[in-house]
C-alpha cells in the first residue's frame, strides 16, 4: 500500500469521524462554547480529539446501565409510593420562607422528591464520635442496616464499624452495603470485604470498571452517596466517608480530613431509605417487592417539626435538578450567604449566582481548605477567585485539615447539607445526595458549625491576591479548562 493511499485513508476515516462526531455534538444540543470546543478539538487533532471525546465528551452511562435506570424509574415510582405516604409530605408552609415552598416546587417537580415534615435530627461533627456512633446503631439493630458509601478504608474506628456489622449479621439482621469500586478500591482488595461477605453481609460493588465498561460507558462516573440507615428507624448522611481521618490518607500532607454527618430521625429517613434502596436495585437487579419487605419501612414515623428534601442526583438526571435547586438557593439568599466545599471549580452558572448575590448586597462567604489533596484541582479552583473578588464575594481559606464538609446556608434559614462539592464532577458526573433543610433550627445548627470554620480560616486579601506571578495565573486558567474531568 503506498504512501499516498494510506494518507487519503487516514484523511477518509478522519472526516467521518469528524462528521459523525460533530452531528453527535450538535443533536446533544451542549451549549455552543462545550460544542465549539469539541468540534474544534476533534477537527484539529486527529485520533486523540476522537477519543478524548469518546472517553469524556458524553456522561454516557452504557446501554444496560440506562435501561435499568429506565426499568428502575417505573420501580422507583412504586417505591417512592410505598415509602413516602402523603402524610409524611405534610408541611405547613406557612411557617417557611416563600422561596422554601417555591424550592420544594422546584425538587419535587425535577426530581421527584417532595419535602416531607415531622424530621429530626443533629449535626455531628467530631468524626471519632461519627464512627462511635454509627457502631452503636448498628449494635442496636434488630432486622435491616442499608449503608452505601463511597470510600472505606480499614484502620481506627472505622474497623468498629466491620465488627458491629459482623455482630449484626450474626444475630440474624439483614445488612447491605454498598461501596464505589474505585473510591474503595485498595478496600476491596483487603481482608476486611471478605470478613464482611463471611459473616453474611450481603456486600456489593457500585459503579464496577473495566475495559468492557469502558467500551460502552464512562468508567468514571462514581457513587458519591453517604448514607447509613438502621431499622427504618435512623438514618446517617453527609460527607463523611467510612474512614478514621487520623489513618486516612496522611502522606497527603493535608492534614486530617474535616467532616460532619447528620443523624437523621423521623419522616426523613424514608427518602434516604429510597436512595439506598434504588441504588441497590440498580445493582443487584433484585425486586421492588423484596425490597420493601427488607427495608422496614413500616417504622418510619414523623417525629419533630423539621422540613427535609432528600435530593438525589446522578449522570442520567437530565433535568439538572441539583444544580437548579442549588441556583435557587443562591438567588434566595437576602442578607448572608456561605458555602464550605473541599473541591471548588463550579459551572459557571454558580459563579454567576454567587457574583449576582454579593452585587446586590449579600454577605458571601465561600470557605475552602487551604490545602487539598489534588494539585490539579487546587489550580483550577483558584482560577475563580479573581471574578470573585470583583464582585465582593469574600474567599476564605480553612487552615485547620482538609475540609470535606459540603454545606450551604441562606439567612440561616434555607440549608445544604450532604455529599455534592461544588464542582462539576458533582454536579454532572457522580451519584450524589443532598439534603435542602427548611428552617431556622437547622440552619443555626449548621451556620454555628460554619462559624467554627470561619474561626480557623483567613480571608484572602483580594489587591495581594491580584499581584500573583503570571506563571500561577495561566497555570490555574489552563487547568480551569480541565473542570469537567477533576
Amino acid at each position: 500500500m503506498t504512501a499516498a493511499l494510506l494518507y487519503y485513508l487516514g484523511l477518509t476515516l478522519h472526516l467521518t469521524a469528524f462528521a459523525v462526531i460533530t452531528l453527535r455534538v450538535i443533536w446533544r444540543k451542549a451549549d455552543a462554547g462545550t460544542a465549539l470546543s469539541w468540534i474544534a478539538l476533534v477537527g484539529l487533532v486527529p485520533l486523540a480529539g476522537v477519543l478524548f471525546y469518546l472517553l469524556v465528551g458524553e456522561r454516557r452511562i452504557g446501554q444496560g446501565r440506562a435501561r435499568r435506570l429506565a426499568d428502575l424509574r417505573v420501580d422507583y415510582d412504586k417505591l417512592a409510593d410505598a415509602i413516602i405516604e402523603g402524610w409524611l409530605t405534610h408541611v405547613d408552609w406557612s411557617r417557611r420562607r416563600p422561596e422554601a415552598e417555591a424550592m420544594n416546587r422546584l425538587g419535587e417537580r425535577l426530581v421527584g422528591m417532595p419535602t416531607v415534615g415531622g424530621c429530626s435530627g443533629e449535626l455531628v461533627s467530631d468524626s471519632g464520635e461519627i464512627l462511635e456512633r454509627i457502631a452503636a446503631d448498628i449494635d442496636d439493630a434488630c432486622s435491616s442496616v442499608l449503608m452505601e458509601f463511597y470510600i472505606w478504608a480499614k484502620g481506627g474506628r472505622a474497623d468498629d464499624v466491620v465488627d458491629a456489622l459482623v455482630r449484626a449479621a450474626g444475630r440474624g439482621v439483614a445488612c447491605r452495603v454498598l461501596v464505589d469500586a474505585v473510591g474503595a478500591h485498595p478496600w476491596w482488595r483487603g481482608p476486611q470485604s471478605r470478613r464482611l461477605r463471611e459473616a453474611g453481609v450481603e456486600l456489593r460493588v457500585a459503579n464496577s470498571t473495566g475495559l468492557w465498561q469502558l467500551l460502552f460507558a464512562r468508567n468514571d462516573l462514581r457513587l458519591h452517596r453517604k448514607i447509613v440507615v438502621v431499622d427504618g428507624e435512623v438514618a446517617w448522611t453527609g460527607s463523611m466517608n467510612l474512614v478514621d481521618p487520623r489513618f486516612f490518607k496522611q502522606e497527603s500532607g493535608v492534614g486530617q480530613w474535616v467532616d460532619a454527618m447528620y443523624r437523621a430521625e423521623g419522616s426523613v429517613v424514608a427518602p434516604l431509605t429510597a436512595t439506598v434502596l434504588g441504588d441497590w436495585l440498580l445493582e443487584t437487579h433484585d425486586t421492588v417487592e423484596r425490597a420493601l419487605e427488607y427495608a422496614d419501612l413500616d417504622r418510619v414515623a414523623p417525629k419533630g417539626d423539621g422540613d427535609i428534601q432528600v435530593v438525589p442526583s446522578g449522570p442520567a438526571d437530565n433535568s439538572d435538578g441539583l444544580l437548579q435547586m442549588l441556583l435557587a438557593m443562591i438567588n434566595a439568599a437576602r442578607d448572608e450567604l456561605v458555602l464550605t466545599t473541599p473541591y471548588f471549580v463550579p459551572d459557571e452558572s454558580i459563579v454567576r449566582a454567587l457574583r449576582g448575590a454579593a452585587a446586590r448586597g449579600v454577605d458571601v462567604r465561600l470557605i475552602v481548605p487551604e490545602k487539598i489533596d489534588s494539585l490539579l484541582t487546587r489550580y483550577a479552583s483558584r482560577s475563580y477567585f479573581d471574578e470573585l473578588h470583583s464582585a465582593g464575594v469574600k474567599v476564605c481559606l480553612f487552615h485547620g485539615g482538609l475540609l470535606h464538609t459540603k454545606s450551604i446556608t441562606a439567612d440561616g434559614s434555607i440549608s445544604m447539607f450532604g455529599t455534592v462539592n461544588l464542582d462539576m464532577r458533582s454536579l454532572w458526573l457522580n451519584y450524589e445526595v443532598s439534603l435542602f433543610v427548611y428552617g431556622d433550627k437547622f440552619g443555626g445548627e449548621l451556620r454555628a458549625l460554619q462559624q467554627t470554620y470561619l474561626d480557623h480560616s483567613h480571608a484572602i486579601d483580594p489587591d495581594e491576591w491580584a499581584r500573583r506571578p503570571i506563571r500561577e495565573r495561566l497555570m490555574e486558567n489552563t487547568l480551569r479548562l480541565m473542570g469537567p474531568l477533576l
